[in-house]
């Protein structure tokens, strides 16, 4: 676990991977099929997402943003930090609790990173190049698509296509959502298969967990984290990192976007040297 101080946040090379080149912005696309929009109201109006894309640019790699809100509330973002750094980024919307059960969340998500799988080529993308991020219960999502491979395997996608998972403050346990649901307290821990830690595999993408400090974070956040981290390099998982934001609580958007960029740019450098 490296802990980070929050001025360090902001001297990592920020402005890397920045390119100069127009963006545009394209809203509302439906991620699921036209059968699956019919046969559900709540999927055609909720299932949809945002997409932020550099024009006349080829190859730029994506990322996938999962908003936070505990599963039951929260909307479609295309977060300010990550803009301008010749990314595509797509903010996705999802079905939400108690509206539909708390584990849809999950298919969403799915759902909607084999949408960029199979559509980022049409926008200039590399579809070898999709990063999975997201806050809170964004995080949550983004860590349950890229480790229990049965979700995008349902999508015809191998999750271990996935280029990075980097999670900000993500629930490691089952999500408590899913845990209410059940009647379990939000204080009672529970390891099923909703989460993350139930997963955990050595062959999975490059996982970077980030989390505010563990005296300030929410319930124990911190913590499952770490718990993540250690049981990912105990599997031997190769590419688990952990970094606790020193100073700052559950809300550690700001200072953890630097350090998603630094990491896809690690990242992509790599993948160009094993060419």
């Amino acid at each position: 676990m490296k802990k980070i101080t929050v001025l360090l946040c902001f001297f990592i090379g920020v402005f890397s991977f920045a390119q100069k080149a127009e963006y545009e912005t394209k809203t509302n696309i439906q991620y699921y099929n036209a059968a699956a929009n019919k046969s559900d109201n709540y999927i055609h109006e909720r299932c949809v997402l945002d997409i932020y894309y550099p024009k006349n640019t080829k190859g730029f790699a994506t990322i996938v943003w999962f908003h936070g809100g505990g599963l039951t509330g929260g909307s479609k973002e295309i977060p300010e930090a990550l803009k301008n750094k010749g990314f595509a980024i797509i903010g996705v919307n999802y079905r939400l609790s108690p509206k539909a059960k708390a584990a849809r969340a999950i298919d969403d998500a799915a759902a909607a990173v084999a949408w960029a799988f199979n559509n980022i080529i049409n926008y200039g993308g590399d579809n070898s190049a999709i990063f999975v991020s997201g806050h809170s219960a964004g995080g949550y999502l983004a860590s349950m698509i890229g480790l229990d491979k049965k979700y995008l395997q349902k999508e015809g996608i191998d999750a271990n296509k996935i280029a990075g998972l980097i999670p900000f403050s993500g629930q490691c346990i089952t999500h408590f959502e899913i845990r209410r649901e059940n009647g379990i307290p939000e204080k009672q821990p529970t390891i099923d298969e909703f989460a993350p830690l139930f997963h955990v595999r050595a062959d999975a993408p490059p996982l970077l967990l980030i989390t505010g400090d563990r005296e300030l974070e929410m319930l124990g956040r911190y913590e499952e984290n770490a718990y993540m981290a250690r049981m990912m390099k105990l599997v031997g998982h190769k590419e688990t990192k952990l970094y606790e934001l020193d100073g700052y609580g559950h809300g550690m958007t700001e200072p953890a976007f630097p350090l998603l960029v630094n990491e896809i740019n690690r990242i992509l450098k790599e993948k160009q040297i094993k060419k």
